[in-house]
């Protein structure tokens, strides 16, 4: 019996992983596929849609590289930027995709906070120095730092922590992320390649 388990746990471990990323990838060209064929009335063949898209983004992409396509666009947001509502939607939205897609460069620096009381550590990104106002009315210096939350990392807390209690972590930012989207089961890694580095910021 416990052999029978063991081979059950190995076997979950390697299928619901392969499983879920199947069914997202397929979901993904699904409704790509649908987005497509509902906007232009036609019909595509399976897996089309996606290279459609991502097509339409890389050329968007190349295009916003050029001063005359990148004026045009901070025109259209300087437009959207005067509609009441959906200047807000917009703005929302862009910082949230900038974050999601240039994740690379947020997400650099892992550090250990004291969250959410003394004696404990929770592991954050240190996102930037405080500025004015905010800097004028807090008491020394101080740093904002985002404290995801395990699992999901479209949720979590922006917390500003002393600098003197900011513990700097010498690890990959990848490994950081697996920590928490593993809720803990994947330790991070030292950027060294050892198992775990940790330097004080002060």
């Amino acid at each position: 019996m416990r052999l029978f388990s063991k081979y059950f746990v190995n076997g979950m471990l390697v299928v619901v992983p392969v499983t879920i990323t199947i069914s997202v990838v397929m979901g993904l060209i699904h409704a790509a596929d649908a987005f497509i064929a509902g906007r232009f009335a036609v019909t595509v063949p399976t897996g089309i849609g996606i290279f459609i898209i991502l097509g339409l983004i890389l050329i968007v992409g190349w295009l916003s590289t050029y001063w005359l396509t990148r004026k045009f666009v901070e025109w259209g947001e300087q437009i959207l930027g005067t509609i009441p509502i959906i200047k807000t939607i917009y703005s929302s939205v862009k910082q949230m995709s900038a974050a999601v897609f240039d994740s690379s460069k947020l997400l650099q620096q892992a550090v250990l906070v004291p969250y959410p009381h003394p004696g404990v550590k929770s592991l954050g990104f240190m996102m930037s120095e405080v500025e004015e106002p905010l800097k004028s009315v807090l008491p020394e210096d101080t740093v904002c730092v985002y404290i995801p939350a395990s699992i999901n990392m479209t949720a979590g807390f922006n917390i500003f922590v002393p600098l003197k209690d900011v513990i700097r972590l010498d690890i990959t930012p990848e490994s950081a992320l697996q920590y928490v989207l593993t809720a803990g089961a994947s330790m991070p890694r030292a950027k060294t390649g050892e198992r775990k580095a940790v330097t004080s910021s002060h």
